[in-house]
């Protein structure tokens, strides 16, 4: 089967490897229709995250089962399916408290696995023809329709992206009437502020450098703020008070919830080019209110080959505990714990109130992912999520 391949730092290639195969009586193998590029696959096509040569890509598969092991009993050949980012058993302890993303049977020696995904498991990815499904009968979530229909792209951010814009609000605490701060206007970014519009956010405000991502961000009916204009706390508050704050409220220009979608490539915003990984947790530090909340979903990573100047390679940073705690932030983060979300998230595209395929920018087969993966790694040519088609 052909599937994207990682070579080395900025290098991916299409490649034949073994075709996927049942090895298990409890998998499937799917028959991949749709897998997008994430921003997290730019983590380790950076070379910052110690992916090994060799390994394939990917963790956003949407697909057609081929073939089932003897064990499977909620799934069948020909079904469509979502397979989620994260795989997990569904009958561990954390399994059972909904901790998906933390399930101790699928790595041993730690918890928590992905498809494709340096330092989370042995599973190959899905940027590729066929993917192997442990734990089927938990793993793949039953979707309608046939490839390539209306919902094909909405489907397709289900894997990973609109399930982690949805827990980036929940992590933030998001309610109805909530004024509400998204640092990175990437896919996550763009789909955490579309969740915190469902939800019912008076106000969400999505801060960025990318002219094109500033646009999707408005076209959402989010308020853009680039941050090359100036610091965009206060371009915020500058918002939120002439807007017209209720009686008693003036002191409260800041948000009620930020969300840090960017993580530990953030940019400085005083040396332009350079990396600094405390810059979005220092500026929504200062934006929250008090009593505020903060959901950081924007990936920190363990092992950084190339730390920025104010990083490390074990991914120890200052962040102003201070202030939250003067503030009283609330403040959580982790992985998405997908399986929360799935069913929830694919009712709302069936009954039309969600449409989270807004963001797809691009497609191609699966010859052309070397080609995505450089311009989407240069933010350039509009690319704000791309879609393969293997």
């Amino acid at each position: 089967m052909r599937a994207v391949v990682f070579e080395g730092t900025r290098t991916v290639s299409v490649e034949e490897v073994p075709d996927a195969r049942i090895e298990e009586p409890s998998d499937v193998v799917v028959r991949v229709t749709s897998s997008a590029i994430c921003g997290t696959d730019l983590h380790m096509y950076d070379g910052r995250t110690g992916a090994e040569p060799g390994m394939v890509l990917g963790h956003e598969p949407l697909g057609v089962v081929e073939s089932v092991g003897d064990a499977v009993t909620m799934v069948e050949r020909g079904d469509r399916v979502v397979i989620p980012t994260h795989l997990y058993c569904g009958v561990c302890v954390n399994c059972a408290r909904g901790l998906s993303a933390a399930c101790l049977r699928v790595r041993p020696g730690g918890f928590g696995a992905a498809y494709g995904y340096a330092g989370m498991g042995c599973y190959r990815g899905a940027q590729a023809e066929l993917l192997r499904v442990p734990f089927a009968d938990a793993n793949c979530v039953p979707v309608p329709g046939e490839p390539d229909d209306v919902f094909e792209d909405d489907f397709a951010m289900l894997p990973d992206a609109f399930v982690t814009g949805w827990h980036a609000t929940e992590l933030a605490s998001v309610s109805a009437g909530a004024a509400v701060a998204v640092f990175g206007a990437g896919a996550i970014g763009l789909l955490s502020a579309y969740s915190a519009l469902l939800k019912g956010a008076e106000e969400v405000y999505v801060v960025d450098q990318v002219p094109e991502r500033l646009e999707k961000a408005a076209e959402i009916g989010a308020t853009p703020v680039d941050f090359r204009a100036g610091d965009p706390v206060e371009q915020i508050r500058d918002l939120r008070r002439a807007s017209g704050l209720p009686p008693g409220e003036e002191p409260l220009s800041g948000v009620d919830a930020g969300i840090d979608a960017v993580g530990f490539q953030a940019c400085d915003r005083l040396r332009p080019g350079e990396e600094n990984p405390t810059q979005v947790i220092s500026d929504l530090a200062h934006l929250v209110n008090p009593g505020g909340h903060l959901g950081i979903i924007g990936v920190y990573a363990e092992k950084d080959l190339s730390p920025a100047p104010r990083g490390h390679t074990d991914g120890r940073l200052s962040v102003p505990w201070a202030t939250l705690f003067a503030k009283g932030v609330s403040v959580r983060f982790g992985r998405t714990h997908d399986r929360r979300y799935t069913v929830l998230l694919r009712d709302l595209i069936l009954s039309g109130r969600a449409h989270p395929s807004v963001i797809v920018t691009h497609h191609g087969p699966v010859e052309e992912a070397p080609a995505l993966y450089r311009v989407f790694d240069r933010r350039a040519d509009g690319v704000i999520k791309a879609v393969l088609r293997p």
